[in-house]
């Protein structure tokens, strides 16, 4: 486990050190209200930009040396904080989410911000796949899936390695993303909502009808079958291909709350306990 007080590269991290592409960021972040939490501000490049915006920040730093340095170099509307993000208890409070990414932590880091309240807009830089995965290009996956109903993944273009330094083996991707003013699934349905996504994707059968089908007791096929058709889901469709809409459209078809779906049967209701997801 790195320490409070390695070299910064020891943490992983590759300085942003092109001004084009700190300008692009701070353009999306400057689309954005609200005070500013930046993950992992380095020597601060980013930092001195977002600072312009004339917003409060609070920078959260794992080098304490680089935070100590830091944090005589800015002025009163930046907190800087010695400590590790993955750890740190994030605000409940609205707020923007700004980083550069350790590119070996993206995942770790992306699913502590996906599961925490109160921020609503984020503006990362992480590996260039990564980016495109969360924004859908070439089909989603199964973690964009999981929070497409309360959140926006947009994709902003790709980083060369060359602006960052020293140079990672691979591109970075600007990814935003936002929190839905009106979501297509209860927020309180959460967990039900992503393990039903988790169990399509790991369904087995030739495609989303099929999987879906197999997914639900028998009472719900019903709903399913009438969901398919009014959505034109082909056979081959795989849970890649649907769209945020789609999923939580699937979802609610799934519990039984489609309008104009028939009734669930007894019968159906009996075997429930056979059921892979309810």
């Amino acid at each position: 486990m790195p320490t409070m007080h390695g070299g910064r590269h020891e943490h992983g991290q590759n300085f942003l050190s092109d001004a084009a592409t700190i300008r692009r960021v701070v353009d999306l972040v400057a689309r954005t209200r609200g005070p500013i939490l930046e993950i992992g501000p380095g020597r601060g490049a980013l930092t001195f930009e977002l600072e312009r915006l004339g917003r409060p920040i609070t920078a959260v730093e794992i080098d304490l040396r680089l935070a100590r340095r830091l944090e005589q170099r800015v002025g009163p509307r930046v907190n800087i904080v010695a400590g590790d993000f993955l750890r740190w208890p994030l605000p409940t409070n609205p707020y923007v989410v700004v980083g550069n990414l350790p590119f070996h932590l993206t995942t770790a880091m992306l699913r502590k911000v996906l599961h925490a309240p109160g921020w609503t807009n984020a503006v990362l830089l992480v590996q260039w796949e990564v980016a495109r995965r969360r924004a859908g290009v070439g089909g989603v996956t199964m973690m964009t899936a999981q929070w497409w109903p309360w959140m926006t993944f947009d994709l902003h273009g790709r980083v060369p390695a060359r602006a960052f330094a020293p140079r990672p083996s691979v591109d970075g991707g600007l990814l935003a993303i936002a929190r839905r003013q009106k979501p297509l699934v209860a927020t309180t349905r959460g967990e039900e909502y992503r393990a039903f996504v988790h169990a399509v994707f790991q369904g087995r059968g030739r495609g989303v009808p099929d999987i879906a089908r197999r997914a639900v007791t028998p009472d719900r096929r019903g709903a399913i079958d009438l969901w398919l058709s009014r959505e034109r889901v082909a056979a081959g469709t795989l849970p890649r291909d649907l769209g945020a809409a789609q999923w939580a459209g699937l979802f609610h078809a799934a519990r039984g709350e489609l309008a104009g779906a028939p009734p669930a049967t007894g019968a159906g209701r009996r075997r429930r306990g056979r059921s892979r997801w309810r």
